[in-house]
């Protein structure tokens, strides 16, 4: 039975979202997920090309990390939810995810790009214990040959390590771990359903003993509160500790949508520095050029002297793949 055909007890109830009309809900706690059938899976991505993505899959919308900076949080208007209020408590569930990325992969159309997985929500987030969506997902690209991106902060893609180093064999692989600052008490303010930092560089390090390649995104670096010199060291000195194969710094983007939401806690908690964010993001939702520059080349120096890739081999196809997709 759909949820909208109850019968209601008492006043009525808000307006259903929009996304509601062709859900089934299940209710967990204070978190409502929204269960869809996929219209498409492989999606146009913008703003990513320090990542080297154009195309992004996301089995969830919404994300219980409820990161006071995620860029994803936009997205839920367009499904009549609130972004801020909404983001982390309100997932939406693409159930057939796995299915419907076969069918387009073996589409003509579709000329094998690299795909990042995660984008608008952890995949790795608390929902996959029980919807189990990753390792078709991963499945499918492995049989296809697929080169992706898996971007998550969650030690739970461990348990598809043997699966994403089946993968590793017949097309590049790669673990993006977000670490963005070691500060806790910061991550408790901004990223309070995450993971300690100190558990994502342990992720990150068990994945390459377990034979998956991976790199830390330090995302976002955030403008007066992780960008002193000492602190991006402190990154990057711990990312280097992990074996990991690269760094990349990605400077806080702020969205119409995201942008209320975070200077809303910033003049809150450091109203000093609301007037620096209003001069680095007058001129739209990223930072002026000249700061994130000055970012990237920080981080790249630092990855010099702490010998991060150096030692980075070439990825090369061990054995082939399976192209004979299933459409189900």
């Amino acid at each position: 039975m759909r949820f909208d055909a109850l019968p209601l007890a008492g006043p009525a109830p808000p307006p259903l979202p929009r996304v509601a009309r062709r859900a089934v809900r299940r209710v967990d706690g204070a978190t409502t997920f929204y269960e869809v059938p996929a219209r498409t899976v492989i999606e146009p991505v913008r703003d990513l090309a320090e990542l080297g993505l154009r195309h992004g899959v996301s089995p969830y919308r919404g994300c219980g990390h409820s990161c006071l900076y995620c860029s994803a949080r936009p997205g839920h208007r367009a499904l009549g939810l609130d972004g801020a209020r909404d983001f982390g408590t309100s997932i939406v569930v693409k159930t057939d995810a796995a299915r419907r990325l076969r069918a387009e992969l073996a589409a003509p159309r579709w000329r094998g790009e690299m795909v990042g997985i995660g984008l608008s929500g952890d995949c790795y987030q608390q929902a996959e214990q029980t919807y189990r969506l990753m390792p078709g997902i991963v499945a499918a690209l492995r049989d296809a040959g697929n080169p992706f991106q898996v971007l998550t902060k969650s030690p739970l893609v461990l348990r598809d390590a043997e699966l994403l180093a089946e993968a590793a064999e017949v097309a590049e692989v790669q673990v993006r771990v977000s670490v963005g600052f070691v500060d806790d008490r910061l991550r408790r303010a901004v990223e309070p359903g995450a993971p300690p930092a100190q558990k994502r560089l342990e992720l990150c390090a068990e994945l390459g003993e377990r034979g998956v390649a991976c790199a830390v995104v330090m995302a976002p670096v955030l403008p007066c509160l992780t960008d002193s010199a000492d602190q991006l060291r402190a990154v990057v000195r711990r990312v280097a500790e992990t074996g990991a194969v690269a760094v990349t710094p990605v400077v806080l983007a702020l969205p119409p949508g995201t942008r209320e939401w975070y200077l809303g806690w910033l003049a809150a908690e450091h109203p000093g520095l609301v007037g620096r964010y209003e001069e680095l993001y007058g001129q739209g939702p990223l930072a002026a050029e000249s700061y994130r520059a000055r970012v990237v080349a920080q981080v790249a120096e630092l990855a010099r002297l702490y010998g991060i890739g150096a030692r980075r081999r070439a990825w090369r196809a061990r054995r082939s793949a399976d192209h004979q997709l299933s459409l189900m």
